[in-house]
């Protein structure tokens, strides 16, 4: 039997693979495997338990959690913390980039290819842990004037992503926690710098546009980008580069502009750009092509506007304004979907003295590529997330059978949401 290397099964197995290969802290005669704390926590995630609570009420019944997730042994809620506290986040990386190069081998992470073979890697920052009481040595500090401290974790997470597909492929989120030995918070744009720097070592050779919010429309930034070979499409606002837009209306009235509408299906796709202009008065040395839209339906008007490094034609403009506004993508379809799609990203599953907090955010990551993958690459999976309706009543259904019934495999659970199934010779033990 041929198995399909995009499938559940043996995306789990690549992930086991993974975890093998990070060196245990611990004594050579630990009881339970540091593999197998890794598999606990991703299992957790994969199956979308709200709790290490939850989790931990059903591993010594649950054959299936051997069965399906290769498990020798499953720890309890304290012991999975207590292994779990002490690893580097920086082990978990190269899973990530394992589970890429599989969707990469096949024919179907093609599909995602945005422009001229780039692929659309959109970034962007988010909270996931926050706190006036427990906290760690990683900890984010806010002190307010009341001189109440509030501690929390943030990541930087990035996604392959495209205007016309729903799925995302996360990569490995930088987490933007305090340094070893700092004693000031990290921040996004640092964060962002560490983040490029993997990403080229994971992937040197492929081709990304980077799209990011106005934050990231600054002259260093965008010498970080270009040292890593990235090219961009970056929002910009008004209030944010007063420079920059008085010298697109000097332009436009000087007739230096090219205006170019499109209409499709009824709205009014109108746009104004130009190329090489200066960034800000502090960096006129820095020049960047500028990209103004308006999209009128009806009476409603909505207004964008972007920088790029891409040269803006009639002929591309359109696609150019398409990736601009993908990069909500890594808001709706990631974060959001973390947060109110069974994930329970913002839950506290433990926070830890060291790592654990970091860990459990990106073994909760991991189990979301997977499902990404699953998404873009098997019909099976698609066929029953068509059919349940919403991520959500899917995965509720998935924990359902694998707490109750016996199963080789997830596929072997999505066949049986996918065509229905039938119990036979039930016995009742205890009736008269």
């Amino acid at each position: 039997m041929v198995i399909n290397p995009l499938s559940a099964s043996h995306l789990i197995k690549t992930v086991r693979s993974g975890f093998e290969k990070i060196p245990d802290h611990r004594a050579a005669n630990a009881k339970i495997s540091l593999t197998d704390a890794l598999m606990s926590g991703f299992a957790m995630f994969s199956l979308k338990d709200s709790s290490l609570l939850e989790f931990d009420e059903r591993r010594e019944k649950d054959s299936n959690l051997k069965r399906i997730y290769g498990l020798a042994d499953i720890p309890c809620d304290t012991q999975m913390r207590t292994i779990l506290d002490p690893v580097s986040p920086t082990n978990l990386k190269p899973l990530f980039k394992d589970i890429f190069e599989t969707l990469q081998r096949g024919s179907i992470l093609k599909q995602l290819v945005f422009m001229n073979g780039y692929y659309l890697l959109t970034l962007d920052g988010t909270g996931y842990f926050s706190s006036p009481k427990i906290h760690c040595a990683s900890c984010l500090e806010k002190h307010r004037q009341t001189g109440e401290i509030t501690y929390a974790h943030q990541l930087l997470g990035g996604a392959i992503v495209h205007p016309d597909f729903k799925v995302v492929i996360p990569l490995a989120p930088e987490p933007i926690i305090k340094q070893d030995g700092a004693t000031k918070n990290d921040c996004e744009r640092n964060a962002a710098k560490r983040f490029f720097a993997q990403l080229r070592q994971d992937h040197p050779d492929l081709p990304f546009i980077i799209t990011e919010d106005a934050l990231s429309a600054n002259a260093p930034h965008l010498a970080e980008l270009a040292k890593y070979d990235l090219r961009y499409i970056l929002g910009v606002k008004a209030g944010d580069h007063p420079f920059l837009f008085d010298y697109l209306e000097k332009a436009h009235q000087a007739g230096q502009t090219t205006t170019y509408e499109q209409t499709v299906k009824g709205v009014l796709h109108r746009f104004r750009f130009i190329n090489q202009v200066p960034l800000n008065a502090s960096h006129q040395e820095v020049l960047v092509n500028v990209v103004e839209y308006w999209e009128i339906k009806g009476e409603q008007t909505q207004y964008f506007c972007w920088i790029t490094d891409l040269t803006v034609t009639r002929l591309n403009v359109f696609q150019i304004m398409r990736g601009g506004r993908t990069r909500w993508k890594i808001e709706n379809e990631t974060f959001n979907t973390l947060k109110n799609q069974g994930y329970h990203f913002e839950h506290n599953y433990g926070h830890g003295q060291q790592h654990l907090s970091v860990v459990l955010a990106l073994l909760m990551m991991l189990a979301f590529l997977v499902d990404q993958v699953q998404q873009l690459a098997s019909a099976l999976f698609q066929a029953v997330l068509q059919k349940e309706g919403s991520k959500k009543r899917l995965w509720e259904h998935t924990r359902a059978l694998f707490y109750t019934l016996e199963f080789a495999s997830l596929e072997d659970i999505f066949r049986a949401l996918l065509y229905g199934y039938k119990i036979e010779n039930l016995v009742i033990f205890g009736s008269t």
